[in-house]
């Protein structure tokens, strides 16, 4: 193996204490603890002064772009890395803004900290899971000895400042907080055999470097979203946004072009749509998209295809005591319902599945502000029974009021994140969508 390799994977492992470490610091906040500014004020330091500013420099610089000349096919692998490595040293940037948030707020802001964290974490595991699983073997490919010789010079004249063998002395500082503050026995100059790491629950659903085309029409850019059990998350914009077609990717109607959705760990980028509804994602799409001629009760049986018979009787009866008017009008044709009460049938059936994901793509659409309360009373209910919801709205007042991470989609991309209410307060939200 080249020198320039043996580095980066040593460099890796050094990174992986210091994100074990954050996962420890999670569990405690999770837990009930207060957050540790000077810990993790030393820990965003390190991955500032390392891992942004000369772990990634050197790799753009030597590695990949030797790479590229070598092998233009590889491009596409590479910008991907390459994004990670931009998208890292703004995340650190907003990791730092909800520290701070967290230290002057309550749960709601904990809780946000805590997603970022898990997202921050996971997307670091990956991108180097990415490098050393692709990246290296067609390095070790496609680069000559002569192209190895110059990138492992490169690499050998920077060494890790804080775990290296040669402890530079501007770190020296920072290498004593985090042996100091760090819990026991953690890697950080602890003795011992390091305890089995405590983890939080991984994200429920993972999008990561998410792009679709219409055609030559690129709708989405580089998506970037992670759900956790339990939350509901909101994804707000404007029309034409790419709202409903984020939620398409997700259920499998709309071919991805780059990127990955992964769902309770398992890649299904590539499953077809009945395959998904099957590991439990159920939608209630934009439209309500009811079957008109068909009765009420037939309508919500639909939903039930994917499973046996069993508890589903049961099932149909707890989706008439949460939507009475369906139960009194259940012999009816779908088509008769009200607007409202289409997409009562259109929530009950995507229930009829038990799904661990529930996508609603703008339940509030044409709906009179009665109806609309009445409709986010019902999904504020279901998060508070635990279940799984993304939700996709234009409505971001009524949205991100109830959700407890909210983004914000313009032209494909996503530009904001935060806890759901706080995004409220934020002037570019207001402007753009409030008309504050």
């Amino acid at each position: 193996m080249a020198e320039a390799l043996r580095i980066i994977r040593n460099e890796h492992a050094s990174i992986e204490r210091v994100l074990s470490l954050l996962e420890h610091l999670c569990e405690r906040i999770a837990a009930g603890a207060a957050p540790e500014p000077a810990l993790f004020a030393a820990v965003f330091d390190y991955m500032n002064t390392f891992a942004d500013r000369l772990h990634h420099p050197k790799e753009d610089d030597f590695l990949f772009a030797r790479l590229r000349q070598r092998d233009p096919a590889a491009a596409a692998l590479i910008e991907r890395l390459e994004q990670d490595h931009r998208h890292g040293r703004r995340a650190l940037a907003e990791l730092q803004q909800r520290l701070q948030a967290a230290l002057a707020g309550g749960a709601a802001e904990r809780s946000a900290l805590l997603a970022a964290l898990g997202s921050y974490v996971q997307r670091n595991r990956e991108h180097m899971q990415r490098e050393e699983r692709e990246l290296m073997p067609l390095a070790e490919q496609r680069l000559s000895t002569i192209d190895w010789a110059q990138i492992d010079a490169a690499f050998t004249d920077h060494d890790d400042p804080l775990f290296g063998p040669q402890l530079r002395a501007e770190y020296r500082a920072l290498h004593a907080r985090l042996t100091q503050l760090a819990p026991q026995p953690w890697g950080l100059g602890g003795h011992g055999t390091p305890p089995e790491p405590l983890r939080l629950p991984l994200p429920l659903l993972q999008i990561s470097g998410l792009h679709s085309h219409y055609g030559r029409i690129e709708a989405l850019r580089g998506v970037e979203l992670s759900i956790r059990p339990g939350q509901l998350v909101a994804l707000v914009g404007a029309n034409g946004a790419g709202k409903t077609t984020l939620m398409r990717c997700i259920a499998g109607l709309q071919p991805v072009s780059a990127g990955s959705i992964r769902f309770d760990g398992q890649d299904i980028t590539r499953l077809p749509a009945h395959r998904r509804v099957a590991l439990g994602i159920a939608q209630s799409p934009e439209g309500r998209q009811v079957f008109g001629p068909l009765s009420i009760e037939d309508n919500l049986r639909l939903g039930a295809w994917s499973r046996s018979g069993d508890g589903i009787a049961e099932d149909l009866e707890r989706v008439y005591a949460r939507f009475p008017v369906l139960k009194d009008k259940r012999r009816l044709p779908a088509g008769t319902l009200s607007g409202g009460q289409q997409q009562m049938l259109a929530i009950g059936r995507a229930l009829m599945s038990r799904p661990r994901l529930l996508l609603l793509d703008e339940p509030s659409m044409g709906l009179a502000p009665l109806l609309i309360e009445e409709i986010f009373a019902v999904v504020e209910e279901l998060r508070a029974q635990g279940m799984t919801i993304f939700l996709v709205e234009q409505n971001a007042s009524a949205a991100l009021a109830i959700a407890d991470i909210g983004y914000v989609i313009e032209t494909g991309e996503i530009v904001l994140s935060d806890h759901g209410p706080r995004l409220l307060e934020n002037e570019r939200v207001r402007a753009a969508y409030l008309g504050m």
